[in-house]
């Protein structure tokens, strides 16, 4: 299966990193481009552990729905959300947080695997892997920006 792990470098409190990082509202401004937005289980704020939330997105020219769970929680170092329903086949996606007082490293391992077989793994290889990845940076930027505002 297909795997992303990113570092990001964060000039801010690890508690704020994290909270920043399950809210709602930001994670639909990092994804503007796609038209992204929240359309059932929690839709707004700090999501938690056991809730879910329903994602309405455009991508490659078609609009989709993807439904993920809150499965772990570790307030403020960990959480992880799995894929209930969507165009994946499975996903996982862990947020790992570590720091001070003034800066966190966040850390993604995002590990997917697409629907149909052969033609899935050849997806992955020539642009999902890719796309997903750009996905995630500038979701990951939006939160940096968010965080270190103060």
């Amino acid at each position: 299966m297909p795997t992303i792990v990113l570092s990001t470098i964060i000039n801010a409190p690890v508690n704020r990193c994290f909270d920043i990082a399950r809210d709602i509202d930001i994670h639909v401004a990092s994804t503007a481009h796609t038209g992204e937005r929240a359309i059932a289980g929690r839709t707004s704020g700090l999501i938690e552990l056991g809730e879910s939330v329903t994602w309405r997105a455009k991508h490659f020219g078609i609009w989709q729905n993807l439904t993920s769970k809150i499965t772990t929680f570790q307030p403020p170092v960990f959480f992880a959300d799995e894929l209930v329903a969507g165009a994946f086949k499975s996903f996982r996606h862990e947020h790992h947080f570590t720091g001070t007082d003034k800066q966190t490293i966040m850390r993604d391992v995002f590990v997917f695997e697409s629907p149909l077989g052969v033609l899935g793994k050849l997806a992955n290889w020539l642009f999902l892997k890719k796309y997903m990845t750009g996905l995630l940076v500038k979701r990951n930027l939006v939160i940096k920006e968010e965080a270190e505002k103060g």
